[in-house]
């Protein structure tokens, strides 16, 4: 007899001890392995050149939807092999980054800050004034902060290309138009 059935044996009524099933739950449900047996991981396989090309219009879109949805496909949640610790996504280009909207005040009122690393070395900058100067630089952060903040982020990242205006060098890839929410649209 096991030390913790007698106590068991106690506390609960004969047809609790009777049925597996709900003495299973009693005790708790572990799985009927033997001990060192671990889980597998899946790992799906990983074909490089099926990687698909999608191009996003952001004008005038909202920052934060329109960055979400890219980040997604980066890491390959549309996917039917995704893997969270795998590099299944797709590449991502976006265009006219310079038209992307933001609700409410962010556009005086948000503040990018970047530093240089010596004493006294930070900058800081509206939105209004990034977007006037380096408008890509705005899509690319919301999209690396919503990537993994490890070795695989930064393998993600690598597979965005933001792009001020509608040209873009990636015609030879074929990207196709990549449909967001029409919600995620700025009125």
């Amino acid at each position: 007899m096991i030390g913790w059935l007698p106590s068991l044996v106690e506390t609960h009524s004969p047809d609790t001890l009777s049925n597996p099933t709900r003495l299973s739950v009693v005790m708790g449900s572990y799985p009927n392995r033997p001990a060192g047996a671990m889980n597998k991981t899946l790992v799906p396989p990983q074909d490089s050149s099926a990687r698909q090309w999608y191009l996003v219009d952001a004008e005038n879109q909202t920052l934060g939807r329109l960055a979400t949805e890219v980040a997604s496909v980066l890491r390959g949640k549309n996917n039917p092999n995704f893997a969270p610790h795998i590099d299944a996504g797709d590449f991502v280009v976006v265009i006219n980054a310079e038209k992307v909207r933001v609700s409410g005040n962010k556009a005086t009122d948000k503040v990018y800050r970047r530093h240089s690393g010596r004493p006294g070395g930070m900058k800081t900058e509206t939105f209004a004034a990034l977007q006037a100067r380096i408008p890509e630089r705005i899509i690319e952060k919301a999209v690396k902060g919503m990537l993994p903040h490890n070795a695989l982020g930064r393998q993600l990242f690598r597979k965005l290309k933001v792009y001020k205006g509608a040209e873009h060098p990636h015609a030879a890839q074929q990207p196709k138009a990549l449909a967001l929410d029409p919600a995620a649209s700025a009125k």
